[in-house]
C-alpha cells in the first residue's frame, strides 16, 4: 500500500530525513516513533504529499505521493488541528465532505457513522464551544469523509484524558479491522505498542530500528529476572562478577541478574546465608526501555555541507490549512 524508497528531505545543508526505506502492507497500522526532532513529521508529511521530497521515492495506494489523485485515497490527521471554530461539527464535516465531492447522502451516513463510533454529542454545538477530546474525534471523523485505503496519523491521542485516548486507540485497531491501512506516530509509547503491527524507530532522520514490536525488543532490548529472597544474598564471587544488584524491599530483598545461570548463582548465595527464593519474576524490556536505549546511541551528523536547495520550514503548514489544501488539491 505503501512504499518509501532512498527518501531525503534537506533543508539548506540540513537533512531532516536521511536514506528512509520501509513499506506499509495492506491493512496494517504501522507505527514510526523516534525523540522530538527525528524526522517523523517530515516523513508523514512526505507520505501525504504535503512537502516534496529532495530525493527518493514514495507510492500510496499505487500513486506517486505527489500526484494530486492520491489524495482522493488518504486522510490526514496532523499533531495540530485546529478546526474552524463558528463552525459545527455536522456543517464542518459536510464542508469537507464537498472538498471530496462526496455526494451529500452518502457524506452524511458516513460521518454519522464515524461520529456515532466515536462517541460523539453534540453534533450542533459550535466547535469553539466543544472540549478538546471533542475537537479531536472531530478532527479524525474529518479523515475518514472520502473513504480513504489510507490514514496518516500524527499524534491522534496526544494530550486527551485516558477515557477519550482508549476511545481513539480502540478506534484505530477497528479501522485495521476494516482494511485501511494506518501510518501512526505518537510520543506515548504504550500508545504504539498497543495498536501497530510494526514499527520504525527514528533518530537524527535515519532509520535506527525496524519490526514488529516483539521483534526490535528481542533484537535491541534485554530480559532481566527479579529474584526475590527471605535473606540477603552472601556475597560471593560470582554475584560480584555478574554486577547484580540486591535492594530490600519490605520484609524480602529483590536482587535483579540478566539471565537463569545468574538465578542459580543468587539461589545458592541465599542458601549459603541460611535462606530461601521465595519468588522468581522475568521482566521484558518495554519497547519505551529499547527506545531509549536507541536513541542514545551516537549518531553521524545531519549538516551535509554539500547538499544546496534549501526549501524553507513546512512547520506552517499544519492544523485545517494543511487539511484544506490536500482536500483541495484532491479535487483539482
Amino acid at each position: 500500500m505503501i512504499e518509501v524508497s532512498g527518501l531525503r528531505k534537506t533543508y539548506g545543508d540540513f537533512a531532516a530525513v536521511v536514506d528512509s526505506d520501509f513499506a506499509v502492507d495492506d491493512g496494517e497500522v504501522f507505527g514510526i516513533v523516534g525523540p522530538n526532532g527525528a524526522g517523523k513529521t517530515t516523513t508523514l508529511k512526505v507520505i501525504a504529499g504535503l512537502v516534496e521530497p529532495t530525493d527518493g521515492e514514495v507510492t500510496v495506494a499505487g500513486f506517486d505521493a505527489s500526484d494530486p489523485e492520491m489524495r482522493r485515497h488518504l486522510g490526514f490527521l496532523p499533531e495540530e488541528s485546529p478546526l474552524y471554530e463558528e463552525m459545527t461539527a455536522l456543517s464542518y464535516l459536510r464542508f469537507f465532505a464537498d472538498l471530496y465531492d462526496v455526494p451529500r447522502e452518502v457524506a452524511d451516513e458516513r460521518i454519522e457513522a464515524a461520529l456515532d463510533r466515536l462517541e460523539l454529542d453534540h453534533r450542533e454545538r459550535r466547535l469553539g464551544d466543544v472540549s478538546k477530546g471533542m475537537k479531536r474525534k472531530v478532527a479524525i471523523a474529518r479523515s475518514l469523509v472520502n473513504d480513504p485505503d489510507v490514514l496518516v496519523y500524527d499524534e491522534p491521542a496526544s494530550g486527551l484524558d485516558p477515557v477519550t485516548t482508549n476511545s481513539v486507540l480502540a478506534f484505530t485497531r477497528e479501522l485495521r479491522e476494516t482494511g485501511k491501512t494506518v501510518v501512526f506516530s505518537a510520543h506515548n509509547l504504550y500508545h504504539v505498542e498497543s495498536v501497530c503491527d510494526r514499527v520504525v524507530v527514528m533518530n537524527e532522520g535515519r532509520i535506527v530500528a525496524r519490526g514488529s514490536v516483539d521483534g526490535i525488543r528481542e533484537r535491541h532490548g534485554e530480559t532481566t529476572y527479579r529474584v526475590f529472597t527471605d535473606v540477603e544474598p552472601t556475597a560471593t564471587p560470582a554475584l560480584a562478577d555478574l554486577d547484580a544488584a540486591t535492594a530490600e524491599v519490605g520484609d524480602r530483598y529483590r536482587t535483579t541478574v540478566p539471565d537463569m545461570d545468574a538465578v542459580a548463582a543468587v539461589r545458592e548465595a541465599v542458601a549459603d546465608a541460611g535462606g530461601e527464593v521465595v519468588d522468581i519474576r522475568s521482566r521484558e524490556p518495554s519497547l519505551e526501555d529499547v527506545f531509549l536505549d536507541i536513541v542514545g546511541r551516537p549518531m553521524p551528523g545531519r549538516y551535509t555541507g554539500d547538499i544546496g536547495g534549501g526549501e524553507g520550514s513546512d512547520s506552517a503548514r499544519d492544523g485545517d490549512e494543511t487539511a484544506t489544501a490536500a482536500a483541495t488539491e484532491a479535487t483539482e
